[in-house]
């Protein structure tokens, strides 16, 4: 559900930091990508305890700046999604901006400057020059995230205790293999349902191409 998101945000961001503080970037980049390289049951450690509906920051912060009564994140189903969402969004946005950084790095600055001498403004260069050439870094970013959304396991392993959450609200695929296997003892089922997952990876990954291929190919 974040993987969008984190495309929407990464690009022009990665835009910014290569325009405003290019001198910063090495630092910006290690800092994004932190998240990323931290462990996951650390990571769904600490968002437990910051969602937490008696003591967490996030209610603390949100009653003191708003007034809202203590929101149960992880206990009810309607904010076990949203909750679950900003930690992945919060972990890869880094990544993908990373990944955003170093394209540009390989885009000719001739292609700029032209397009200065001609009156491109800074929006139009964003749409025409950036853009197109961010395609194949585009479609290897939203590439691992479908097949990273699709094996998503460990964030809502751990802030449901493993069990999917109220009303299964958490239940991902592979959250639901690891209990077919361990919990139902049905390692058949769960083997079954590991080769669909394959599948149908494969499959979203065949669209994903298919939807960012270059007009004019094979």
């Amino acid at each position: 559900a974040s993987g969008l998101p984190q495309h929407l945000v990464a690009i022009p961001l990665a835009v910014f930091i290569q325009r405003a503080v290019p001198r910063l970037r090495d630092v910006a980049s290690g800092l994004y990508f932190l998240p990323y390289i931290t462990s996951t049951v650390a990571i769904a450690i600490m968002f437990s305890s910051l969602f937490s509906k008696d003591s967490g920051l996030v209610n603390l912060a949100l009653g003191q700046t708003f007034g809202i009564a203590p929101v149960d994140w992880l206990g009810k189903a309607e904010y076990i999604k949203p909750a679950i969402s900003l930690i992945i969004f919060w972990r890869f946005v880094g990544f993908n901006t990373v990944l955003y950084l170093a394209a540009l790095q390989t885009i000719p600055k001739d292609l700029y400057e032209a397009a200065t001498m001609d009156g491109a403004s800074r929006l139009q260069q964003f749409f025409f020059i950036t853009l197109p050439s961010l395609k194949p870094m585009m479609f290897f970013g939203v590439t691992l995230s479908v097949i990273g959304g699709l094996q998503l396991f460990e964030e809502p392993f751990i802030l449901t205790g493993g069990k999917g959450g109220a009303d299964q609200s958490a239940m991902t695929s592979a959250v639901y293999l690891y209990r077919m296997a361990f919990d139902f003892n049905d390692f058949g089922g769960a083997s079954a349902m590991s080769w669909l997952l394959f599948g149908v990876v494969a499959v979203l990954t065949w669209l994903t191409n298919r939807a960012f291929r270059q007009k004019g190919a094979a």
